[in-house]
């Protein structure tokens, strides 16, 4: 009788170790949570989020621990557990881009020096 210990878990433990389940909140307070597998990239659930909120992806920023997530990144990469908070803020806009320019003229009387 030589069962390693992964033989020995229930089939129903494995299974829950390699879900997490995640909170997505929103500045507004409303809460959703998502159970993924830890193996999943997370852009996968910022794609639900917003499906569900009815928003472009880009109209948000995912933040953990007030670090930008990155939708490649996986909860296993993070050290992600059950219960962890992800704070969906609505990203700035503004500014200029890189391929913007702008330029400020200012018109002088030069009869009122």
């Amino acid at each position: 009788m030589s069962n390693s210990q992964e033989d020995d878990k229930n089939p129903i433990d494995q299974e829950q170790e390699a879900h997490v389940i995640l909170k997505v909140k929103s500045q507004d307070g409303d809460e959703v949570l998502f159970k993924i597998k830890k193996s999943t990239p997370l852009r996968k659930l910022m794609y639900a989020y917003c499906d569900r909120r009815g928003l472009k992806l880009d109209a948000f920023a995912f933040m953990l621990d007030g670090a930008r997530i990155r939708g490649t990144q996986t909860p296993d990469e993070l050290d992600m557990e059950d219960g962890d908070e992800i704070d969906a803020c609505r990203a700035m806009s503004g500014g200029l881009r890189a391929d913007q320019r702008q330029w400020s003229y200012m018109v002088f009387d030069h009869n009122r020096l």
